[in-house]
C-alpha cells in the first residue's frame, strides 16, 4: 500500500500545531448548536485514529469539558477551535479547516449530521443528512 503522506496544521498563531501521519476521515458537517456557537458556523470535521496523531506545538492549547463524556480544545491565544475528543475515544476529531494543506482535494464533506439543529440561514449540499448524530462515514483504515 502507498504511504501516507504526512499532513500538519494547528490555529492561526501557531500556539497549538499539530502531524497527522496516517490516513484521515471523509469530512462530516456537524450542524448541532454547540458547533454553530463554538464557531459562528457548522464545523467541518476530519477523524484521524489516535496511534497517527502528534501535538508538536501545545503552549497555548486548552480544553473544554462540553460533556460528561467530550471535551474540545481550543488556542487560549487566538481562539481558534480545532480539536472534538470524546473520551477514552480510539480517534480525535479536527476542524478541517485548520489543516495546512486545505485536504488538496483528497477529501470533501461526506455527510451532515444534527441538521435539526442546523442554522435557517443555509442551505446543505447533496451530501447524505442526519437529524441527529447519524454519521455513517466509515474511518479509513489504519494501515
Amino acid at each position: 500500500m502507498a504511504e501516507q503522506k504526512a499532513r500538519t496544521g494547528g490555529c492561526i498563531c501557531g500556539g497549538v500545531r499539530y502531524r497527522i501521519s496516517g490516513p484521515i476521515k471523509q469530512i462530516v458537517a456537524c450542524h448541532c448548536r454547540e458547533c454553530r456557537r463554538m464557531t459562528g458556523h457548522f464545523l467541518p470535521s476530519t477523524d484521524v485514529w489516535n496511534e497517527h496523531f502528534e501535538l508538536t506545538e501545545t503552549r497555548d492549547l486548552g480544553w473544554y469539558r462540553s460533556s460528561p463524556k467530550s471535551r474540545r480544545g481550543f488556542c487560549k491565544t487566538c481562539g481558534c477551535s480545532i480539536f472534538f475528543r470524546t473520551d477514552n475515544a480510539e480517534k480525535i476529531s479536527i476542524a478541517a479547516g485548520s489543516l495546512d494543506d486545505g485536504c488538496d482535494g483528497e477529501i470533501r464533506i461526506a455527510a451532515h449530521i444534527f441538521t435539526a439543529e442546523k442554522g435557517a440561514y443555509y442551505d446543505l449540499d447533496g451530501a447524505p443528512a442526519y437529524e441527529d448524530g447519524g454519521d455513517s462515514v466509515p474511518m479509513p483504515p489504519r494501515d
